[in-house]
């Protein structure tokens, strides 16, 4: 498996901190991550482009993890839909904070928030398997920035959630 990161538009430094942040899962996977600087990360086609670069045969590339933040969630949910469709195995989608983004699929998809109120006000465009907000809440970028001292709650069904750290939810997500 190959975790491709989409990171949302921001210095390219916030980033490097959620890597270190996930480090148990970013060490035992091998990972790219979209270069912003030079593709949109809002922008399908140029994340597909990217990908290709990588992958040239969609069919024969490993199966593929997408962990998206803000405006790396649009781009990379059609992207991630249009790799499958050209034959690429897409094992499943985090979106982190893509709020307002309608999550459609054919892989389990999962949503992280940095608080209750958007991952509330989110849920009527796609749930996913399971999600997960931050309580208590986290600005938007420290939700990318600082992985590992995010905790709050995992909603495993409506009513019903457990208390949880993010980076265990990741973990559990991508069978580590």
């Amino acid at each position: 498996m190959t975790i491709i990161i989409c990171p949302g538009i921001h210095s390219p430094s916030i980033t490097e901190n959620f890597l270190q942040g996930i480090q148990n899962i970013a060490e035992s996977n091998s990972y790219l991550i979209l270069p912003t600087e030079q593709y949109a990360p809002y922008s399908a086609i140029a994340i597909l482009q990217w990908l290709k670069t990588h992958y040239p045969l969609p069919q024969d590339a490993p199966e593929l993890s997408f962990l998206s933040f803000s405006a790396g969630v649009v781009g990379s949910i059609i992207a991630a839909n249009l790799w499958q469709l050209e034959g690429g195995r897409v094992k499943n989608f985090i979106a982190f904070d893509g709020w307002g983004m309608p999550l459609i699929g054919n892989f389990p998809i999962y949503r992280v928030s940095h608080d209750r109120f958007t991952h509330n006000s989110s849920a009527i465009l796609g749930v996913g398997e399971t999600g997960f907000y931050a309580d208590p809440e986290v600005e938007h970028l420290e939700l990318w920035r600082s992985p590992d001292t995010c905790t709050g709650w995992q909603v495993l069904s409506p009513g019903f959630k457990t208390p949880c750290s993010l980076n265990n939810y990741l973990v559990n997500i991508l069978d580590l």
